[in-house]
């Protein structure tokens, strides 16, 4: 156990605390450029998946990624608080489950665009949340 302040943590939390926090930060941005540049991104993804089998559709998945990865990244903030004020981590795990989900979205739609360096992207962030999720079976 390593104490900090008022709290004493084990490596294992420390570690899900450290991937929660960079998944928020992560998804948290993605999710709020989406809102904040929605013409840009709606133009940019209409391109990249116009020869896709997605090209007509393009309008609702950006709104439905868009909420995942928000829902996902928030999940991921504020389960750091409630496990930090409550000790509870179950907030942290629905977070770290739906942006797998939310990877897992993209990289299909990577694949689909047959755009296969922007789908090896993902891989990184979609291990590091594995590992998040698998952290939560350790005893």
């Amino acid at each position: 156990m390593i104490t900090f302040c008022c709290f004493s943590l084990s490596p294992l939390s420390i570690s899900q605390i450290l991937i929660a926090s960079f998944l928020a930060i992560c998804f948290l941005q993605s999710g709020i450029d989406k809102i904040i540049d929605r013409k840009g991104n709606l133009d940019w993804l209409t391109g990249h998946f116009s020869n896709s089998p997605l090209k007509n559709i393009v309008p609702l998945l950006l709104m439905i990624i868009t909420l995942s990865e928000l829902l996902g990244g928030f999940l991921c903030i504020v389960g750091i608080f409630d496990f930090l004020i409550n000790g509870t981590k179950l907030l942290m795990l629905y977070g770290f489950t739906i942006n797998a989900i939310s990877l897992i979205a993209l990289f299909l739609g990577q694949r689909l665009a047959k755009d296969y360096e922007g789908a090896a992207v993902l891989l990184g962030y979609f291990i590091l949340t594995i590992i998040g999720i698998l952290s939560f079976s350790a005893i």
